[in-house]
């Protein structure tokens, strides 16, 4: 049977999928993409010179339009790199239709700075009952390093006790600010209060109230803070003898600095206000202002680390190691024309969309990326672009 990949959202992300998937045509078979704009998809298929790329216009908030272009092009695999508001309507849409389904960051609820897994886990019956296997985080936080996870407790212990997530990206794109993926999803995410897990529980913390300085390798020493972040709520459930876990990530003194003023004067709001007769949501139109992150990957240069350091028990002795990967801006953008922070994410999406559609990783139902052999992913990894390193601590 002819294999169909439809992907879904023409951003930074979307643009790196459909690049890297043409890279792997013997996988993916028709390539589609399909966006809100049609443009976006048409620039992004010219870029493509060996492989044609169809594209498509759809409302990824509509389920039923979903429906009919998932028949229509009959897709054998969605890979949805739009927002994570439009994840259910998606999923739904691969429910109805019977076709496999991929995201890279989990649900969020628009009117509400909070993002859960419980809703797309509440799924899991119906992807049995419709035969089809749903993906969640294939990205790289979360995605990869579930995987980094997953890949320690295999190979490196007999129990992990903690994991710091460490995220760093020191790239320099030139604007005084500017995210460096979707401003709405980046902003309502670094406000947030923190959250980590430890003993059993979950600990709250204020917006960027613990810091610590982690040397990254190739990077150099970088301010850290802890947020909370989507795939520790999946690794506390399937990370054996696991007791603590946390996220962090860099920033940089002028980003905060920004950040807070913009919060201090609402402009990070998610409830609609009045101006001028018209109603607005404060952090929708500060996202027309920024600079949209698909157009950075030109201008960026500097590198992103993202990695875990994992703690526990081997062999009745303590063990302590780092899992991470370096990736160049600029390096990312001569391959894909996409910065490092789309590439990171582009990359383990297409990856996971290969391993479902070879049957490496298959079960039916709705699974994080940690509930499968690691080793596959890995290897993928070191050949499709995001080589890693792993150093004895």
């Amino acid at each position: 049977m002819k294999t169909t990949t439809l992907i879904i959202g023409a951003g930074g992300v979307g643009r790196v999928v459909a690049h890297k998937c043409a890279m792997n045509s013997e996988t993916f078979g028709t390539i589609v993409l399909a966006s809100r704009t049609k443009s976006k998809c048409d620039t992004i298929a010219s870029e493509i010179a060996d492989v044609t790329i169809q594209t498509r216009s759809v409302n990824a908030d509509n389920t039923q339009e979903l429906i009919a272009l998932i028949r229509d092009v009959q897709a054998s695999i969605v890979i949805n790199v739009a927002l994570p508001y439009q994840d259910l309507t998606i999923m739904d849409a691969c429910v109805a239709t019977g076709v496999d389904y991929l995201d890279t960051a989990n649900y969020e609820h628009p009117n509400e700075a909070k993002f859960e897994y419980k809703e797309q886990w509440a799924r899991d019956e119906a992807f049995k009952n419709a035969h089809i296997m749903g993906l969640l985080g294939s990205g790289f936080d979360p995605g990869v390093t579930n995987v980094f996870c997953a890949y320690a407790q295999k190979h490196y212990f007999d129990e992990i006790h903690t994991i710091d997530i460490l995220d760093c990206n020191a790239g320099d794109h030139g604007y005084p600010f500017a995210t460096n993926f979707n401003p709405e999803i980046n902003l309502r995410e670094v406000s947030a209060k923190g959250r980590y897990w430890e003993n059993g529980k979950w600990i709250e913390t204020k917006p960027m109230e613990i810091k610590m300085v982690w040397n990254y390798p190739e990077v150099g020493e970088k301010d850290s803070y802890l947020l909370y972040h989507e795939e520790m709520e999946s690794l506390v459930k399937h990370i054996k003898g696991l007791q603590r876990i946390r996220f962090f990530m860099t920033f940089g003194a002028s980003y905060l600095t920004h950040m807070k003023c913009l919060e201090n004067v609402g402009m990070l709001g998610i409830e609609p206000i009045e101006h001028k007769g018209q109603q607005i949501i404060p952090i929708e139109f500060l996202k027309t202002l920024l600079p949209d992150p698909a157009s950075l990957g030109v201008r960026t240069k500097g590198k992103t680390n993202i990695g875990i350091v994992a703690e526990g028990i081997k062999d009745g002795k303590k063990q302590k190691i780092y899992i991470y990967q370096v990736s160049d801006h600029e390096a990312c953008y001569k391959e894909v024309r996409s910065q490092a922070v789309s590439y990171t994410t582009g990359v383990p999406a297409m990856i996971g969309a290969k391993l479902i559609l070879d049957k490496v990783w298959y079960q039916e139902g709705t699974h994080n990326m940690e509930e499968f052999d690691p080793d596959p992913f890995m290897d993928e990894l070191n050949k499709q672009g995001l080589p890693w390193k792993v150093q004895e601590l």
